[in-house]
Order: C-alpha cells, then sequence, then structure tokens
C-alpha cells in the first residue's frame, strides 16, 4: 500500500513484482478513520486474493529504523504511532512499515530501472523531494531511519522558504511546487508578454500549478519553457550533489513531475555532467525516468514486507 496526503493506494503483488489488483480510497484526515481506509482496503483485497500473505505499507513520512512505527508525517495524521502494531491487531496480518520513496527505490531495484545496480539512488519529484538509496541493494536510512533527505539540500542559500523551516531547499528549485512557483514569477516580471499560461491563469497565481505549466509547455507557451529549463537546470545541479555524496551506479527520477521528463531530463543530464566534480575525468550515473511508474512504492513494500515475513528473526515485530 502507498499511504499518501491525498489517497491510499493498494495492489496485490505477486513474486515477480506484478500487479494482480488494485484498489484506491481518500485519505482521512483522522487518525482512526485513516486506519479504518487502510484495514478496510486489505479487507476488500483479501476477500479476492485468499493468499495474500503479509501487508507493505508505503509512508510519506519519517518511519522508525524497527519500521513498525510512524515518527512524523506532514500530511498524514500519524505522530509517533505504532501503525504496524495496530494494523497487523486488525485485520490479522503481519505488517512492515517503509519510507515511500524507499519503498520506492526498492521497486525499481527488484523490477524496473535500477535492476542490478550496486549503489542506486532514486530521486522522487512530487509537491517536494522524496528520495532513497541502496547501497549493495540494501535500504540506507541512517542513523535514525530518517536518511536521505535529499529534497532540503541547501543549494540557495537565504532562497525560498521551506515548510520545513529553512531557506532555498533543493525541493524548493526542483518539484512541482518548485515549477509552479518559477512560473508565478517569470509571469510577474513579464506582464504584458501574451502567453497560454497567462491566459489560462487570468492573472491569478494561485491557479498556476506544475502541472498546469508542464501542459503550457508541451503547447510551446514561453514562460512555461523558461520554467521548466529552471527546473532542469536545478535537477542537474542537485544530481551533481547526490553523485558527488553517493557515486551512484544509476539515479532514476520517479514522482508525478517525472512524466513530463522529456520536457527537462536531457538538459538536466547536461547540467548534471558539467557541475559534478571532476567533470569530464570520471564515470557518469546513468539517469533514468522510473520503470514501474506510480506503482513503484507499492511493489518495493509488498516485497519487503514479504522479505520479513520469510527472515522474520531479523525483524523482530514480524511474525506468522
Amino acid at each position: 500500500m502507498d499511504v499518501g496526503g491525498t489517497s491510499v493506494r493498494a495492489g496485490v503483488v505477486d513474486e515477480q513484482g506484478s500487479l494482480m489488483d488494485t484498489a484506491r480510497v481518500a485519505t482521512p484526515s483522522d487518525e482512526g478513520a485513516l486506519e479504518d481506509a487502510i484495514s478496510g482496503v486489505i479487507e476488500d483485497l483479501r476477500n479476492r486474493h485468499d493468499q495474500v500473505v503479509a501487508v507493505g505499507l508505503a509512508v510519506a513520512g519519517f518511519v522508525t529504523t524497527d519500521r513498525r512505527s510512524v515518527m512524523f508525517a506532514p500530511h498524514l495524521a500519524w505522530r509517533n504511532a505504532p501503525v504496524a502494531d495496530r494494523i497487523t491487531k486488525r485485520v490479522g496480518l503481519p505488517v512492515m512499515l517503509e519510507h515511500d520513496a524507499n519503498a520506492a527505490a526498492v521497486g525499481e531495484h527488484r523490477f524496473g530501472a535500477a535492476r542490478g545496480a550496486r549503489v542506486a539512488a532514486l530521486v522522487a519529484l512530487g509537491t517536494g523531494i522524496g528520495a532513497g538509496l541502496l547501497l549493495d541493494g540494501k535500504i540506507f536510512r541512517g542513523a535514525h531511519g530518517v536518511a536521505p533527505e535529499l529534497g532540503h539540500l541547501t543549494v540557495v542559500p537565504g532562497g525560498r522558504s521551506c515548510p520545513c523551516g529553512k531557506y532555498g531547499c533543493w525541493e524548493r528549485y526542483c518539484s512541482g511546487t518548485a515549477l509552479a512557483a518559477t512560473a508565478v514569477e517569470l509571469l510577474a516580471k513579464h506582464p504584458g508578454r501574451s502567453t497560454v499560461l497567462a491566459r489560462e491563469t487570468s492573472g491569478d497565481p494561485g491557479s498556476v500549478t506544475g502541472r498546469r505549466v508542464a501542459g503550457a509547455a508541451r503547447d510551446g507557451d514561453p514562460i512555461a519553457l523558461r520554467a521548466m529549463a529552471e527546473l532542469a537546470k536545478w535537477l542537474g545541479e542537485g544530481l551533481a550533489l547526490v553523485a558527488d555524496t553517493f557515486d551512484p551506479e544509476v539515479i532514476v527520477i520517479a514522482g508525478g513531475v517525472s512524466v513530463s521528463a522529456p520536457l527537462f531530463l536531457d538538459e538536466a543530464r547536461e547540467h548534471y555532467a558539467g557541475a559534478i566534480t571532476g567533470a569530464g575525468h570520471r564515470p557518469l550515473a546513468r539517469i533514468r525516468t522510473a520503470q514501474l511508474g506510480d506503482d513503484a512504492a507499492i511493489v518495493g513494500a509488498a516485497a519487503l514486507a514479504v522479505e520479513a515475513v520469510k527472515t522474520p528473526a531479523a525483524h523482530s515485530g514480524v511474525t506468522r
């Protein structure tokens, strides 16, 4: 299951990483209602697939190192909540939690764009930036389970404010939110310029979204294309930081913004190749888009849950 701020998406996944069935419900804002919704979706799918053996929950938030509790999730109701045990008690199945970007990285490593890579990073471009890092095929979580928060690397000191409390974070310049913010700034600088984007938004900055900017860019809108070029530049700059720090073999670009990759990825690769330390004198990471798309976190969470069931001694909170 992929538990996000807007929807709870679930899938029954086989051992080959294929989705056999799916379900979706809106994400409730209340903690109890959220767990009711998750349990209801599980039971609905189990009624159609009686061989389900485990549940993996990919969560957009900080998960404890034992993967039993959610410490904090900015768009969900949980705060220091023992979610895995609660859901297990409700549905009678072993439950394993994982950060959604980590789960997506596992999905892509096992079945998608990063298959077989020894060191792989996943960068999910959505409302913000989520990230996952695999070393020798294993998730790197850091000492307290919250690494790597790549979206909050400072790329512009004193730059745009971020909900995290800092300024100039990478995700403020390279995400769906950032794409909209850049377009609003450009529209304000060029108020007399007649563009598709200006006509569609009619001077209302709040109606400018990343999706709308991407659509306008596909139609050749000059402001939207400039905004997309800015995103490409900052993606390349950020990926150079990722490569300098972790030296990955492959970097997978995932998330909703990746749907528009033909508009920015080639330019981002060029920025990355020029910004990396030792440019021209070292191998470059392969930069690929996610093969599993929006299903990567679901597939990865399922794989991790089954792995935990098969090796319960390594995951003390999970038993058959």
